[in-house]
């Protein structure tokens, strides 16, 4: 009787993890209800319960669930080993199966209820009235020419003093956490509450990656790798806590870290983000008119020009024949969670930027 109740349960769970799963997916094609009930509505209580119950430990307990899931895959593979000559038998090919499909399908409900959804959301566009659709190279040449200005006059500002105040991760996020607040002023729809921002213990692992950070959809932790450079790190948690407001898609979180680190009182703040944009749009422009984008190069503030150096130089060492397959990986996922682009979809932030300067003026930027 133990066995047949047991049996029961697990495909009562099994069944309701499916029907979840299918009522998501469907939800999904209604960005207009994803962001008025969903975004606007349950994640923002979700978000909430997350934020107040881990968000004041000082580590992340989002990475050390991956290190147990790690430890727990390791121990599997042993066993796997083990028992390779009991695997291939047809009870427990089909005991493999319907295990895997019941984690398969607890973890698509856990993550698109938790956050997922927020990929099929309406977005900034929607808050903003911002049409992003075309740009014309005029308009690409016209924003790679403002964000110059606002970055080289923003180098002429920075210290080394200013810089090293971020060496200690707590100013960094304390800084990231106002600058939302600040920005909520003029955009309510940012407010930032209970901050839940914190270095990422697989900091090193990821250089080889080529990841800067990454936001926990279970915990609702935002992680940043605090070994990259330092010129880059103040934009990087300013991106990951727009994730943690919701914004899936990589280039609205882009656009989100622009908004709210452009208008900070800190340099450094708004010097990383300045970086950040510029080195999204003059990539576009160089694509389309590499005479033009070289011009602009040649022309940058000293500082700006030895930050590109020491960037490059920095993931040129951590460069190995994985990260390229991690990345086709990622650009995968994102491409199946509305983003066609694939990593592409980064720099899909000058859409933003130009559907921003041309509503609001030259001068918003």
């Amino acid at each position: 009787m133990k066995i047949f109740f047991e049996k029961r349960r697990k495909t009562f769970f099994t069944i309701l993890c499916l029907v979840l799963a299918i009522t998501i997916k469907v939800i999904s094609f209604f960005p207009e209800w994803v962001e008025k009930y969903y975004s606007n509505g349950v994640y923002i209580y979700i978000s909430k319960i997350l934020h107040f119950s881990l968000g004041w430990l000082p580590f992340s307990i989002g990475d050390l669930l991956y290190l147990l899931l790690i430890g727990y895959l390791i121990y599997q593979m042993i066993k796997l080993v083990k028992n390779f000559r009991k695997l291939f038998s047809p009870k427990n090919i089909k005991r493999a199966f319907v295990k895997i499909l019941f984690i398969g399908l607890m973890v698509y409900v856990v993550f698109y209820g938790f956050w997922g959804l927020n990929y099929s959301r309406i977005g900034i566009s929607g808050q903003l009235n911002l049409d992003n659709q075309n740009y014309s190279v005029q308009d690409l040449d016209t924003l790679v020419a403002l964000l110059q200005k606002k970055l080289n006059t923003n180098a002429s500002l920075l210290t080394p003093a200013m810089r090293d105040s971020f060496r200690r991760n707590r100013q960094l996020f304390d800084g990231a956490t106002r600058a939302y607040q600040l920005a909520a002023k003029q955009y309510p729809f940012l407010k930032y509450k209970a901050a839940s921002v914190k270095p990422s213990v697989f900091s090193y692992l990821f250089n080889y990656t080529g990841y800067q950070g990454y936001y926990n959809p279970f915990t609702g932790e935002a992680q940043v790798n605090t070994t990259i450079p330092q010129c880059v790190e103040p934009f990087v948690a300013s991106h990951e806590i727009a994730h943690q407001l919701g914004y899936a898609k990589e280039s609205e979180a882009n656009f989100v870290g622009y908004l709210v680190g452009s208008k900070h009182p800190s340099v450094n703040f708004r010097y990383s983000v300045y970086f950040d944009m510029y080195n999204y749009s003059i990539r576009e422009l160089y694509y389309a008119d590499s005479a033009k984008a070289k011009n602009y190069n040649g022309a940058l503030h000293s500082q700006v020009i030895k930050d590109i150096d020491d960037y490059r130089a920095f993931y040129e060492r951590y460069k190995n024949p994985v990260e390229p397959l991690l990345k086709w990986v990622y650009s995968h996922f994102l491409m199946f969670n509305n983003q066609p682009s694939g990593m592409e979809s980064y720099s899909e932030v000058t859409r933003w930027l130009i559907a921003y300067y041309k509503k609001y003026g030259k001068e918003a930027i």
